[in-house]
């Protein structure tokens, strides 16, 4: 099933809760339903950039009250930007960068992609490096019997990646040079039900406006079309419905992380609503349950920069 761009919807935030605050830093956030539960995953620092970065992992039963499942740190090492994939062997992966160096002697910071499995999203064992170093693999999906995911350069020159793993974890390349104008750099990825792939690219140089992909299997060749704005923290769901979101920060004026429609026909991004949010904010986890969308994102706009999860409502 389609999108269908002419079908008027509208959305409403009807509940946030603040559900991460205990750290001077709080942010990146992923949202995944796992095994009959909720598992919100973030890294707690002392600032945006600080080098001493952990993640936290919280669940809850009700998507209400909440506790801290695990907290996942790496000596010397600052852990960003975790992000879940569902696999399909039933274990649940979790994706992150782990960043090195940098402040002392005026040696460049280092990332390299990690990952955890878990059978429970409580215990994550010991975290295994995949796909190659500089290139932060910063979203993953499966479809059929392979993972992808989309990698970014994290120096010069700047490009995006495609990999491919028949396990998750030996990640190779697919697509060498994905993208590779503009800065490209985080993303979001997701199939169709036909097998369509589709990715929504953020860029940060040039006009810096963002990409949205798409391709067929063998997914070797793809198509871009220019969406005409900026954003960052980009993620993709597609609803039972067809209709394809995005989860997004958008400063065009006013920063905010927003829920937006993407029309792929028409290449075009429309906000349906904004989400409490201002300053530090963005990078939001989707996920649709019980009819209605879950979003998980940070912000700072009540001050302290905190994790909170908005329930969303959509008709039309």
């Amino acid at each position: 099933m389609t999108s269908s761009p002419t079908r008027r919807r509208t959305a409403e935030v009807t509940a946030v809760r603040r559900i991460g605050d205990s750290a001077p830093h709080s942010a990146f956030t992923d949202l995944v339903r796992y095994a009959g539960s909720w598992f919100c995953a973030f890294r707690e620092a002392r600032s945006h950039l600080s080098d001493d970065g952990v993640i936290r992992v919280l669940t809850s039963t009700d998507g209400r009250a909440w506790t801290s499942a695990t907290v996942i740190a790496q000596a010397g090492t600052d852990l960003r930007d975790p992000r879940f994939v569902t696999r399909p062997d039933g274990r649940l992966q979790l994706l992150a960068a782990a960043a090195t160096g940098g402040a002392a002697g005026g040696a460049a910071k280092t990332f390299q992609t990690v990952t955890w499995l878990s059978t429970d999203g409580r215990a994550w064992g010991d975290p295994t490096p995949v796909g190659e170093p500089g290139v932060w693999v910063w979203r993953a999906a499966w479809h059929d019997d392979a993972m992808y995911g989309v990698g970014y350069a994290t120096r010069e020159p700047r490009f995006a990646r495609l990999y491919r793993s028949t396990d998750g974890v030996d990640l190779r390349p697919w697509v060498p040079t994905l993208f590779e104008d503009g800065y490209p750099n985080e993303s979001g990825l997701v199939f169709d039900p036909d097998g369509t792939a589709r990715c929504l690219l953020r860029r940060d140089a040039g006009t810096a406006s963002a990409q949205l992909g798409r391709a067929v299997p063998p997914y070797r060749d793809w198509t871009w079309t220019d969406l005409g704005v900026q954003l960052g923290g980009p993620t993709l769901l597609r609803l039972p419905d067809g209709l394809l979101l995005a989860g997004v920060r958008l400063h065009d004026g006013r920063v905010r992380t927003a829920i937006c429609a993407v029309d792929p026909d028409r290449g075009e991004l429309t906000e349906l609503v904004a989400l409490p949010s201002g300053g530090d904010t963005s990078y939001p986890g989707l996920v649709w349950h019980d009819d209605r969308l879950w979003v998980s994102y940070y912000s700072s706009h009540e001050g302290q920069t905190c994790v909170y999860l908005a329930e969303v409502s959509l008709t039309g």
